[in-house]
């Protein structure tokens, strides 16, 4: 059976009004299927074209991998460092609705206290959190880490809610509700998934069990300070913003003091249900 690239209608193109030489030019634009390379790919780079694939999925979902990477084409592309794209939010918004469910059915007692814990972790937890946090660090970051501020190097900028042409040092709301959004991941793994599986060993009374439930804690909240870190990071126009790692030393003492006989997890993880009913 003949194949496309031999179906495919060409034409020629004369590269000077002089000259004889011609190129086969099909009338999709490409050459063999390729943009701008007459060699066919191999089954190699094939493979290696799909084997990248995965990774590039994981990429998204992850946000440890330097969000750097993620917004630097932003504000050459589009003028924005803000990534107009809610499919993070859906996914993680999808796994908080099956969190919930877990939840509501291990420890709530009607179909309707469940539903009302599921659209609690969705809507409440998730995405009201993370707005929150996303307008506290609009309002607060730019103002004591951007430029013009007194003891602070850099020259002062205007800051509004969405970014205009030709005004790159500019913090967008956009901007800062996707740094919300992907650092509530590690939150849902450590305080919404492990915590579930392990609730029956780290809600006993004894110092084991209260040092990793207390260990969740931590690690949970450290790596959203980290995250939120890495993604301020990344904008140029800020300055010093290693200044938001400064919550993890309060986290550490605060670890450090409840290891004395206050149990996080124990205290803590019940007010997770709290509203369900």
């Amino acid at each position: 059976m003949q194949s496309w690239q031999d179906r495919r209608e060409s034409k020629h193109v004369e590269l000077t009004p002089g000259d004889s030489q011609t190129i086969q030019v099909p009338a999709d634009g490409f050459r063999d299927g390729n943009m701008g390379d007459d060699k066919p790919l191999d089954s190699a780079e094939e493979s290696l074209q799909i084997d990248i694939l995965p990774q590039t999925y994981a990429s998204s979902l992850l946000p440890l991998p330097s969000l750097q990477s993620l917004t630097n084409p932003r504000i050459e592309t589009k003028n924005t460092w803000h990534r107009p794209d809610p499919s993070f939010t859906y996914l993680l918004s999808f796994f908080m609705l099956l969190t919930g469910i877990a939840w509501g059915i291990a420890y709530t007692t009607s179909v309707s206290a469940t539903v009302r814990l599921t659209i609690l972790f969705v809507f409440v937890h998730f995405l009201a959190v993370s707005l929150l946090v996303a307008a506290a660090a609009f309002f607060l970051v730019g103002r004591l880490l951007g430029p013009g501020i007194a003891g602070l190097p850099g020259r002062r900028r205007q800051q509004g809610l969405f970014t205009q042409a030709g005004e790159g040092e500019q913090l967008e709301f956009g901007y800062c509700f996707d740094v919300a959004i992907r650092a509530f991941f590690p939150v849902w793994v450590w305080l919404y998934v492990m915590q579930f599986i392990l609730w029956p060993l780290i809600a006993r009374d004894n110092w084991v069990s209260m040092f990793f439930g207390n260990t969740l804690y931590l690690v949970a909240l450290g790596y959203y300070t980290v995250i939120c870190f890495l993604g301020y990071n990344a904008l140029p126009f800020l300055h010093h913003t290693e200044l938001l790692l400064s919550p993890c030393f309060v986290y550490a003492i605060l670890w450090f003091a409840s290891l004395f006989g206050f149990n996080i997890a124990k205290h803590v993880g019940p007010l997770l249900i709290t509203g369900a009913g």
